[in-house]
């Protein structure tokens, strides 16, 4: 059983930045393709982001050119950086396979004021 542990979040004013971190235990974490997700408040939760074991990325359109997802496989750890964000971006983000997500973390919360 895979657990996920994600951190980083925080409250920041809008045009901010921030570097979320989700470490994953489990052996074949470097074999995975990963990503990130966010659920808003009433809203579902979506991927928003996704890295395979070599290093593809995958961004949904609303984050293109200000997310960057990245892993470091020696470490467990995936990360993603936010730049510019807006408050439409104010979520909890969760971290999960890419495909089939096994059982979530508790998540990090992001609040981006305007």
């Amino acid at each position: 059983q895979v657990q996920l542990v994600e951190s980083g979040g925080g409250l920041v004013q809008a045009g901010g930045s921030l570097r979320l971190s989700c470490v994953a235990s489990g052996s074949i974490f470097s074999r995975k393709p990963m990503g990130w997700y966010r659920q808003a408040p009433e809203k579902q939760r979506e991927l928003v982001a996704g890295i395979t074991s070599g290093g593809s990325t995958y961004y949904v359109d609303s984050v293109k050119g200000r997310f960057t997802i990245s892993r470091d496989n020696a470490k467990n750890t995936v990360y993603l950086q936010m730049n510019s964000l807006k408050p439409e971006d104010t979520a909890v983000y969760y971290c999960n396979a890419r495909w089939n997500p096994g059982a979530w973390g508790q998540g990090t919360q992001v609040t981006v004021s305007s």
